[in-house]
């Protein structure tokens, strides 16, 4: 049984001009623990927030880029597409924190009710990371670290398997380890494992094209499946490659050749094998193909759970064959084909950035990401695009960064495979590659984390002290609770964290659990 995570409530993109808010007496005690950071006496004032534009909350993953939200009133101030430390400037319109119960549990309950509050600027996660500009005092001492960890992750609410690693991400050095070496069921903290993978297998800045060509002897116009997960059909795109500018494009393009009615086919073969997860139908992911339209959802939501269509590429071809048909373009029912070497290419569209797309993955836990992130990597390394390929695939590239493997593997991308295994070491050495000023790179895997209390997974935990201060990887399934990502303590250190257990099977009082455990790192000294 698959326990679902949090989903991001929907979030709004008010386009900030300023930011001074009141705050509220647990982001108080979290500016606190960040205090040698934050300027003293800033005015606390109520934000005005001007309007809340149409939901699409994937592209805004936190104002804070890292692991912390210094908690003082400012302007969010970011040019070009990255800061000089990493950070993403599509956060800028995503930093908002909730008031009340909110967000929506991935089948459990519905969206935060009120418009969001814009959240407070915030130092990136790479500041100290390399940068001479961050004068911070030494990490945490690791016999005090285990004074505080030990009693927690000896929590009942954990189950009876449980372990865990704090490294210091500046230096790499290990602080804190229990039962480092021992693989367990990850859940969806694979998703950082197919994030580092995927990222240095195909670099940042790797866009997925899905197009379409024309065998002129036959007639045929073949829709050519690329892998994109995030291809939309939506009549507002929202930056993702859309199926209707596609077909557009497609049909100007016959229109030149005088050809206006078509036999109409889909080419899905850049994947191999089954495209059913070994998990089986789940509303948590749609069967895995390289061509599908708005991850194969027969409602109108962007993520969590939701029905799925049982073929996503017929799906898409349909959508799109009504497309050209509003462009004067006739064709046939769809039905399977592989594109010739014959083929005349007519249009394309691309995905953004690979970058992008890791960050809505990790913010979000989207599995659909997952797996053709998996299958992409597998597809670049030469590796067989299946579910068995995939996990192949993530291995090795994991094995050419030199990251320690022993007791891994890796059965799918997301993480929704109980047979999959991962240790805390492997976790944290993951956080610590892609904290590594030499592989920029991997940076996304970082910044796409969920912010605690402020985005993805995370929006409605850490209510207390640690909000915006925590950047964790969830996971959960039935009876595994996981954590793994970034804090920052008083002094302003960064650490990466993992934290993976078993046998709880109260997920609430797990996480709970869970969030004590990393809320302790801020405030260790």
């Amino acid at each position: 049984m698959v326990v679902p995570e949090l989903r991001p409530w929907q979030a709004a993109r008010p386009h900030v001009a300023r930011v001074a808010n009141a705050v509220r007496p647990r982001l108080a005690r979290a500016r606190a623990a960040v205090a040698p950071r934050v300027t003293r006496g800033a005015p606390a004032t109520k934000p005005q927030v001007g309007r809340a534009a149409r939901a699409n909350p994937w592209p805004y993953t936190a104002v804070a880029a890292t692991a912390g939200l210094v908690l003082a009133a400012g302007v969010v101030t970011v040019a070009g597409p990255w800061d000089s430390s990493g950070q993403r400037t599509a956060e800028r319109d995503r930093a908002a924190a909730q008031d009340g119960a909110g967000g929506a549990d991935h089948g459990r309950g519905s969206g935060m009710a009120g418009a969001p509050k814009p959240a407070p600027s915030a130092a990136s996660v790479l500041t100290g990371l390399g940068g001479a500009t961050n004068a911070v005092r030494s990490a945490p001492n690791g016999r005090a670290l285990a004074g505080v960890l030990d009693p927690l992750l000896a929590d009942p609410a954990l189950g009876d398997r449980r372990t865990a690693v704090v490294v210091d991400l500046t230096t790499g050095k290990r602080l804190y380890g229990s039962g480092a070496d021992e693989a367990l069921t990850p859940a969806s903290t694979t998703k950082i494992a197919t994030a580092v993978a995927a990222l240095s297998a195909l670099g940042s800045e790797h866009r997925l094209t899905t197009r379409t060509v024309y065998e002129p002897d036959t007639k045929e116009l073949v829709l050519v499946g690329g892998g994109d997960p995030t291809l939309t059909a939506r009549e507002d795109s929202a930056g993702q490659a859309s199926l209707r500018t596609l077909a557009a494009r497609t049909a100007a393009a016959l229109k030149e050749r005088k050809v206006r009615q078509v036999t109409l086919s889909y080419d899905k073969t850049l994947y191999a094998g089954p495209g059913l997860h070994p998990i089986g139908v789940n509303a948590n992911l749609a069967p895995v193909s390289p061509l599908m339209a708005d991850e194969a959802r027969v409602d109108d939501s962007s993520s969590g759970p939701a029905q799925r269509v049982p073929d996503p590429a017929a799906h898409a071809t349909g959508r799109f064959a009504e497309f050209l048909k509003k462009h004067g373009i006739t064709t046939t029912a769809p039905g399977p084909s592989k594109a010739t070497g014959r083929a005349q290419p007519l249009a394309e569209v691309q995905s953004p950035p690979l970058s992008a797309l890791v960050e809505r993955m990790m913010t979000e836990s989207d599995n659909d990401i997952a797996e053709a992130l998996a299958r992409h990597t597998a597809v670049a390394t030469g590796q067989r695009a299946d579910f068995g390929g995939a996990g192949r695939a993530i291995q090795a590239q994991l094995k050419k960064l030199g990251l320690p493997l022993q007791g891994a593997r890796f059965k799918d991308g997301s993480g929704l495979d109980r047979e999959g295994r991962l240790t805390a070491n492997l976790l944290s050495r993951l956080l610590l590659k892609a904290a590594d000023p030499a592989r920029p790179e991997l940076r996304p895997a970082l910044t796409g984390l969920p912010v605690a209390h402020f985005t993805g997974t995370l929006t409605d935990r850490y209510a207390g002290g640690a909000a915006g201060i925590v950047r964790a990887k969830t996971g959960t399934l039935r009876g595994v609770n996981t954590l793994a990502g970034t804090a920052v303590t008083r002094d302003g250190h960064v650490l990466g964290f993992a934290f993976l257990t078993s046998g709880g099977y109260d997920v609430t009082a797990a996480r709970t659990a869970l969030d004590r455990a990393a809320s302790a790192l801020t405030t260790t000294r």
